[in-house]
């Protein structure tokens, strides 16, 4: 009997491989980030670590089916201990992307109401183990009374509703979350942290999309026709790929930066005046920024942001932002960048491309990478800096 259960299990196949290399890898870097949660303390990378572990984990029910498991071992148990923990999947995406974007993030008491329910679905999962143990014939079946006619027939389907409810909201809330940060950045910091932001950005939208996915899954299955073990597994394969896509990039991607930015005030102060004229005072800020930038190009530094910048006008910070806002016309990183852009068309016309690259040009006007640079260049002048550099030689 031995020999057959040898024979039969593990099946290593085009539905099983796939999933058990991509999962192994997906709870090595959830072990990456656990240990760099424990020896630096970031919180993030404990968040980030039980998200990839649990979605890595969610995988196992269809990996060791189709590694034939469930057929060979017939009594098995294992149903009642792949317990889904969906329920914890909204709140860690939500506390992860406001552990990166809240300086000095805490995490509080009343914080960990958000996985009352998850705590709540593991103590019903383990009670009914118990209840269904200590039945007659229990050893001999695969699923108990309880598994059966309660869990099976009542809380599963009933289950699925609330996490896909619940999914929606927190991914609601979260995408919130990160757009607010993104447009708080602009009136802020010069530098948008553009590859940190993106990865944010990339992270919810995979999330986003295997939600969808599993909704439009949902549906055909339910309301249109009974899919096979075989079709649903390209959800199972799309998950699986996604959180080795997430466990590398979130374990090289240095979330710190935004975590450590400082906003001094309130978002309030950096609303666009509706105001036509502008008092005396206004005007007044308004020369003496026009003058310091020209005269002491503060925005050759890539890391000015607009705290430093008040302390070297010493202006205050809501009167520095509003002048700018009201005054310029614009958030504090679009006025930052055009005397930047305008730097660069100064060196241009100056030659400098004979000596520097365009890269080098604009990293010496104070820009911090290739792509920000292009991308500012054209929205400000209407051409990219190549085609502005060969202008320039025609001249």
């Amino acid at each position: 009997m031995l020999s057959i259960f040898l024979f039969e299990f593990p099946s290593f196949n085009i539905y099983s491989t796939p999933l058990l290399i991509l999962v192994l890898q997906a709870f090595i870097f959830a072990f990456l980030l656990l240990h760099r949660y424990v020896t630096s303390k970031y919180v993030s990378a404990l968040f980030l670590a039980l998200l990839i572990f649990i979605t890595g984990y969610h995988r196992t029910t269809y990996t060791i089916g189709f590694m034939e498991w469930y057929d060979t071992y017939r009594n098995t148990k294992i149903n009642y201990w792949l317990i889904a923990l969906s329920l914890s999947v909204g709140p860690l995406l939500y506390f992860y992307v406001k552990s990166i974007t809240t300086s000095n993030f805490r995490f509080r008491k009343k914080d960990g109401l958000h996985f009352i329910p998850v705590m709540v679905f593991v103590l019903y999962k383990i009670i009914i183990f118990i209840y269904d143990a200590g039945q007659p014939g229990f050893e001999e079946t695969q699923n108990g009374y309880l598994k059966i006619h309660l869990d099976e027939k009542y809380v599963q389907p009933l289950i699925g509703i609330v996490e896909n409810l619940q999914m929606l909201l927190y991914l609601a809330f979260t995408f919130q979350l990160y757009y607010n940060y993104k447009r708080k950045i602009q009136h802020f910091f010069s530098n948008t942290y553009t590859l940190e932001l993106n990865w944010i950005r990339n992270f919810l939208f995979i999330y986003s999309f295997l939600f969808l996915y599993s909704i439009f899954e949902g549906v055909i299955g339910s309301l249109i026709t009974d899919l096979h073990w075989t079709q649903r597994w390209w959800y199972q394969f799309f998950s699986a790929l996604a959180i080795i896509y997430i466990g590398i990039k979130g374990y090289f991607t240095d979330t710190t930066k935004l975590r450590n930015l400082n906003f001094d005030i309130s978002t309030k102060t950096i609303k666009k005046s509706v105001e036509k004229d502008v008092d005396q005072q206004l005007l007044q800020y308004k020369e003496k920024v026009q003058q310091f930038m020209e005269a002491e190009k503060p925005f050759l530094n890539p890391d000015l942001n607009l705290t430093e910048l008040s302390k070297m006008l010493k202006i205050p910070v809501p009167s520095l932002s509003e002048a700018i806002n009201s005054g310029f016309e614009k958030n504090f990183n679009d006025f930052i960048n055009n005397y930047r852009v305008l730097e660069v068309q100064k060196m241009l016309d100056q030659g400098k491309q004979k000596n520097l690259s365009l890269l080098g040009i604009a990293y010496e006007c104070g820009f911090n990478s290739k792509a920000t640079f292009n991308r500012v260049f054209k929205k400000l002048t209407n051409t990219s800096p190549s085609q502005y550099a060969q202008m320039q030689k025609k001249v």
